[in-house]
């Protein structure tokens, strides 16, 4: 026993060391990436990985499919857009509005639709978005089919001009940074390990005494109140919010980033993010063909990496490791 617990310990650390190298490094490479690409891409690509992350909280650590996520993006970015346009909100508040209303609103689908399961889950969520769809396409505020456009990005706290391309850059890396710390450290609390315990075994959970209906609401929310600090963001960095945040469609796109980075892994949705927000810039020449080169890649990447990319590697890297052993 002493001679495995002597092995395992270094191994620990040395784990712990290289996902401290692995953070350094992605951090760098976040801080200069700028100077080297188009910051705008940068800034979606960052939006929507959050959006995929906070997507991959519920559906990977919990076990539900939602498919009406894109009510929280587009909520939160129409919300934000009204506050920064016409009530002259800064931009901070805009968005803390705008991730508020998510919030607001994930308390009130959760509690419809948090009873359900698997399939009926996933209906209820994909209902309760497509009455919020077709509120957003009649509503006065959010200009129907036009949406909010010219939306002032402002001054943060009253001094920073966010309408510098570097500084706005900054600013979007600092919330993602928030946002997926906040992600981390719940995956990794014990209210985090309650949330994989009722993943895998749900009635098991239930006869330890822990109000699994409780914890999946808390999760619901905590998941549609991340992706309304993305959409929020998202409305800024465009100056605009559109039926396109709304629609079904958008569910659908951040189903596809989680799968494609690796469903229940930390950096997965990142990389499933920047992967399909960079085929949709430089695929976007093909016109009406970018949707079947997308489909394409996906199930050539879906059939290569049935883990996700992230998810294979990781699996890759256990294997090696319980060879080295």
């Amino acid at each position: 026993m002493d001679s495995v617990s002597t092995v395992a310990v270094p191994r620990q650390e040395s784990r712990l060391l290289a996902g401290n190298l692995l953070s350094v490094v992605l951090l760098a490479l976040a801080l200069v990436a700028p100077f080297v690409l188009y910051p705008v891409f940068l800034m979606k690509a960052l939006c929507f990985a959050l959006f995929a992350c906070a997507f991959n909280l519920l559906i990977g650590y919990v076990g539900l499919l939602s498919f009406g996520h894109a009510a929280f993006f587009g909520a939160a970015g129409y919300v934000t857009a009204h506050s920064a346009k016409v009530w002259g909100l800064p931009p901070e508040l805009a968005i803390l509005m705008g991730t508020a209303a998510s919030a607001l609103l994930g308390l009130v689908f959760g509690g419809l639709a948090i009873r359900r399961q698997g399939i009926y889950f996933a209906m209820v969520t994909l209902a309760l978005a497509q009455m919020l769809f077709f509120y957003a396409l009649q509503a006065p505020f959010t200009h129907g089919e036009d949406g909010i456009q010219a939306v002032p990005r402002g001054h943060l706290f009253g001094v920073i001009d966010l309408n510098q391309p570097l500084v706005m850059y900054y600013f979007v890396l600092a919330i993602f940074l928030i946002g997926f710390a906040v992600i981390y450290r719940t995956i990794n609390s014990p209210f985090g390990q309650v949330l994989k315990a009722i993943r895998e075994n749900e009635p098991r959970a239930i006869s330890l005494g822990y109000k699994t209906d409780h914890y999946k609401l808390v999760a619901f929310v905590l998941s549609a109140t991340l992706a309304g600090l993305a959409g929020g963001t998202k409305s800024l960095v465009f100056q605009l919010a559109s039926l396109t945040d709304v629609d079904w469609t958008m569910s659908g796109q951040v189903v596809l980033m989680t799968l494609l980075g690796g469903l229940g892994t930390v950096l997965g949705p990142v990389v499933g993010a920047f992967i399909v927000v960079t085929m949709e810039n430089y695929l976007a020449q093909f016109g009406s063909w970018v949707t079947i080169i997308q489909g394409v890649i996906f199930v050539l990447c879906v059939l290569t990496f049935r883990r996700g990319i992230v998810g294979e590697v990781q699996h890759l890297l256990r294997r090696r490791s319980g060879a080295d052993r």
